[in-house]
């Protein structure tokens, strides 16, 4: 774990979190400034940087990912109208921090996938 990552920090119990799920390999907590009515993320524990490398170095960690993602959009109500699960990978995609986490967003119209 970096000692200087804001999430693996979250994995050690150094910083709070409200956490929604936890698996043996994954966490999903709360956005602590979210962009939808539902807005959680999900993150390996162990630290990758973007989730390309995840998924180039441990696939089946990506899974799990993915599978926490589907499991917190059911828990929180989302499946019937749905949901948005997003990934931002780099600076140009507003990847902010650098531990690879799935943001899953819910409960209202999201609108429109980019700005233009």
């Amino acid at each position: 774990m970096g000692t200087d990552c804001l999430f693996c920090r979250i994995v050690a119990g150094e910083i709070p979190a409200t956490i929604v799920r936890e698996t043996a390999t994954t966490l999903a907590f709360r956005d602590i400034n979210p962009q939808a009515p539902t807005h959680v993320l999900v993150i390996p524990k162990e630290h990758y940087a973007d989730v390309a490398t995840l998924a180039q170095d441990d696939p089946g960690l990506a899974g799990e990912v993915l599978a926490t993602a589907a499991t917190v959009a059911e828990e929180e109500g989302l499946l019937a109208d749905g949901f948005r699960l997003m990934f931002n990978t780099g600076a140009y995609a507003g990847q902010e921090v650098f531990h690879v986490h799935a943001h899953v967003f819910g409960g209202a119209p999201l609108g429109p996938m980019l700005c233009r």
